[in-house]
């Protein structure tokens, strides 16, 4: 149990490593915070600090969430899902305790969960994120349709966690992006012009 304990405390802490704001401080002398949407995620680091800033953020958020969910199998737990360790990590990415508890959108790192997980699964979320980005422009759109096209997939595996954690995850992102559904509804949500 104690250890248990200790992986679901380092995923939380892994996931709360902010990516953004550390590229943003240390290589550009910037807090992403104070620009933009103000959000840690990758991309309020695409727009405030640009495409190489942007990988590095989107790659290491999806890192992060990788590492977590493989906690239980590094460390032998072998009782211990790796899907729910993987949902501590997203709720550090969203609730930073390393950055005043103002994260990202939950988006890369939820998708490193699953990449752990079911690599099958996030390969496919990212053809599909691509596709919707081409067509609407709009990252946020993109992530949400993202996360319900995975958790239609998940209902077809017959594995109840990984559809009981695509909903849940589905659902961080969703509620995550409400402001931004409110302006894609306004029609005042930024496109973005790079694809």
């Amino acid at each position: 149990m104690a250890l248990n304990a200790i992986i679901i405390i380092l995923a939380y802490l892994l996931g709360s490593i902010p990516s953004g704001l550390i590229i943003g401080k240390a290589f550009y002398g910037k807090d992403i915070r104070e620009h933009g949407s103000g959000n840690l995620g990758g991309t309020n680091t695409f727009r405030t600090l640009g495409v190489k800033a942007g990988l590095v953020v989107s790659i290491a958020d999806v890192l992060k969430g990788t590492l977590a969910a493989s906690l239980p199998l590094l460390l032998n737990a072998d009782e211990l899902h790796m899907l729910l360790v993987g949902v501590f990590a997203v709720i550090g990415h969203m609730y930073p305790i390393f950055a005043g508890f103002r994260g990202g959108k939950a988006v890369a790192t939820s998708g490193g969960v699953l990449l752990a997980y079911i690599p099958l699964l996030f390969l496919l979320m990212l053809i599909i994120f691509f596709i919707s980005l081409y067509i609407t422009k709009y990252v946020s759109l993109s992530s949400i349709l993202t996360g319900i096209a995975a958790f239609i997939y998940s209902l077809f595996t017959q594995d109840l966690p990984l559809i009981v954690v695509v909903a849940v995850l589905a659902t961080f992102v969703i509620y995550r992006h409400r402001a931004n559904i409110e302006r894609i509804r306004k029609k005042t949500e930024p496109k973005i012009k790079w694809l």
